[in-house]
């Protein structure tokens, strides 16, 4: 593990602190790139304007014909917390602007598969709808919209993902209108905008629409920021970079969250989360509620989460968050399970060796197909690898397919490498798509070990010795002066997540004591700069030297009614 101090612009920084912005924050906003104190304006007025997102005004054009014909609309939605709180803030969007007659469907994971297919399209044509609206998925779902259109169904696909490749060009399904800042041509500057925020920006252009056709003279004009705190949850949890729109969204999400001004649905997970909505955090959302939103997805039916953020009843919404909490808890036992298991599996696959190989896939044939993705990042976080982790489909009629999914590590876009595996072996892959982070494909059981091979070869061309060592970024040594309880709270309240990470502290400490806490955990007294604090280090057994550099991050750590700074530990520079 190589602990790395990022570079801190000295010019940013006192340009940051001229205009007024704490000397702390403006070192950590300069290491993250911000420029300027106009990046910090979370104010909605600064929000991208939604002109500027090819095919929004189309789509505004299309919705606010529907809702003035009263036309049936049908929402098909993904599976995960992007997906449900992108479902949830259309079907609440358009019936705040008056559409009456709004429903949504959910794939079945198993079943169905990824996006929209084409016996999805005939589900929401049985169902009566006159228009099919995707959210979170259907920019590669051809066969999906081309039922669609054939069964006389207006399709409009809002989505975030990558388009497909097909023979090395991008190949678009032919909706009536594609809202995706991915297409190409598309000069929306936030293409890490999650799928619930391109669902947002779809409403706003459509408010503004029936604006000019004159509707909101007759009636007031209705808000859209109530929907803001489920853009923000499923932008985070989305773990989407954290561009300047995108913590604009989140922190205007977290203002009203804070202000108790939310769905029930919403604060009912806080209660069941054991988390406090009055000082919420954008790790709350990505750790707290995200993952039990996730789990109704990945094994049960994620309309039990959507029907949770959709409730506005009190005791429902209290009955709905307890059903989610349920299948989490559920869900974690499944996890640790598997992950237990994969490890071993690597372990034993890779004990010879000096290192692991430069990509690790898995496969056991008792795998839950709905966890993979996250045993797939617990084994990549451990050993430091692309990793893909399979399990059997649980299709009817593909009972020889595998279903994996991939998360990878910085400079190896996973998403890419799929497609050249896809160039040099045809026949390898059946599907597949995702992001440079994570990924997913499907692949013959046969095909499992050409895979292996394939993604290794790539890895191996692609992967540098020094991308394949382990390293933290952090912030560097923390003064004394800003060990304080007031300023852990104001860090905690700023919006941190992927591509803008939350501060992380370096520098060589004093170990005065060290034990074990739980079995599992590690706990320090440290001396930081002469003075004593306390630290922990989660998940960590192993005895450390009596001085070491540490990476660590700034808590709050209450005993007996009593707040004192602690320093949670991330990692450990060791010979």
């Amino acid at each position: 593990m190589k602990i790395v101090p990022r570079d801190i612009p000295p010019r940013t920084v006192w340009a940051l602190e001229q205009a007024g912005v704490h000397p702390l924050l403006a070192q950590l906003y300069a290491a993250r790139g911000v420029v300027g104190p106009d990046e910090l304006d979370n104010g909605l007025a600064r929000l991208l304007a939604p002109d500027t997102l090819l095919g929004n005004q189309a789509a505004a054009t299309l919705l606010a014909d529907a809702i003035e014909l009263d036309r049936r609309i049908c929402i098909v939605a993904d599976y995960d917390c992007d997906g449900a709180t992108a479902c949830a803030v259309a079907v609440r969007g358009l019936r705040i602007l008056g559409a009456r007659h709004v429903s949504y469907m959910v794939p079945d994971r198993v079943l169905d598969g990824y996006g929209l297919t084409a016996p999805i399209s005939q589900r929401v044509k049985d169902s009566g709808a006159d228009l099919l609206i995707t959210v979170d998925n259907g920019i590669a779902s051809f066969e999906g919209v081309a039922r669609a259109r054939a069964l006389g169904l207006q399709v409009l696909v809002t989505d975030h993902h990558l388009p497909a490749l097909v023979d090395g060009l991008i190949r678009l399904p032919e909706a009536h209108v594609i809202v995706n800042p991915n297409q190409p041509l598309c000069g929306f500057a936030s293409k890490s905008i999650a799928g619930v925020g391109v669902m947002f920006y779809v409403l706003l252009a459509l408010r503004a629409e029936l604006r000019q056709r004159g509707v909101f003279a007759v009636r007031p004009e209705p808000r859209l920021d109530a929907l803001l705190p489920l853009v923000a949850l499923g932008t985070v949890s989305d773990v989407v970079k954290l561009d300047a729109n995108n913590r604009r969204l989140v922190a205007q999400g977290l203002k009203r969250v804070r202000s108790l001004a939310m769905p029930a649905g919403l604060a009912a997970l806080f209660e069941v989360s054991a988390r406090e909505a009055r000082n919420a955090t954008s790790f709350d959302f990505g750790f707290a509620l995200g993952p039990r939103i996730n789990a109704a997805g990945r094994l049960a039916d994620m309309t039990l989460g959507i029907e949770c953020l959709l409730c506005d009843e009190g005791a429902r919404s209290l009955e709905l968050a307890k059903a989610l909490d349920s299948i989490n808890r559920e869900r974690r036992d499944i996890e640790g399970s598997m992950r237990e298991q994969a490890l071993a599996v690597a372990e034993a696959m890779f004990r010879d060796e000096a290192a692991p190989p430069p990509a690790i896939c898995l496969f056991d044939a008792e795998f839950h197909e709905g966890v993979v993705g996250i045993v797939a990042s617990r084994i990549k976080d451990k050993l430091h690898r692309p990793t893909f982790v399979f399990a059997a489909s649980g299709a009817a009629g593909h009972e020889n397919e595998l279903k994996g999914s991939g998360r990878s590590i910085a400079g190896f876009h996973l998403r890419d490498a799929l497609d050249l595996m896809a160039k040099r072996h045809p026949d390898l892959l059946l599907r597949f798509g995702g992001h440079a982070m994570a990924a997913g494909c499907t692949i013959r059981h046969a095909n499992l070990a050409a895979f292996e091979q394939a993604l290794g070869q790539v890895a191996a061309e692609w992967l540098e010795p020094a991308t394949l060592t382990r390293r933290i970024d952090t912030d560097g040594p923390l003064q004394a002066q800003y060990r304080r309880l007031e300023l852990v709270d104001v860090l905690q309240r700023e919006v941190w997540g992927q591509g803008f990470a939350a501060p992380t502290f370096s520098e060589e400490l004093e170990i005065v004591s060290q034990r074990l806490v739980g079995e599992k955990h590690l706990a320090l007294k440290l001396k930081h700069q002469g003075q004593p604090v306390d630290g922990i280090w989660f998940g960590h057994t192993e005895t450390l030297p009596a001085r070491v550099k540490l990476a660590f991050r700034l808590d709050a750590d209450a005993w007996n009614g009593v707040r004192r700074v602690r320093f949670l530990v991330e990692a450990a520079e060791l010979d």
